[in-house]
């Protein structure tokens, strides 16, 4: 007869219905441990992608204040970037 052998205290019938349950709420909830860690991937990726842009962000801040602060570098920002150019001045522009 099944469930008539104890083993830890509960029958094999207990033993079959709790192992089912572990596998519904560990494997196939909303709160599942695969879901967990694919989540915790996500968070990772995502952290390091702050990171990158908060350093982009401090370099461009930068870059800025640099703009800011000297008409040479801004002159030269212009030219190199929108091929801005003097009066009576030719550019030649080459392409690797």
């Amino acid at each position: 007869m099944l469930g008539t052998r104890r083993y830890f205290g509960l029958t094999a019938y207990q033993i079959a219905l709790l192992a089912v349950l572990v596998v519904v709420l560990f494997f196939l909830s909303d709160s599942s441990v695969t879901k967990r860690i694919r989540y915790e991937s996500q968070i990772r990726d995502l952290e390091s992608q702050i990171e990158y842009y908060r350093q982009q962000t401090e370099s461009d801040r930068e870059k800025l204040h640099e703009l800011q602060s000297n008409d040479d570098d801004l002159e030269k920002f212009a030219r190199e970037n929108y091929l801005m150019k003097k009066e009576n001045e030719d550019i030649f522009i080459i392409q690797e």
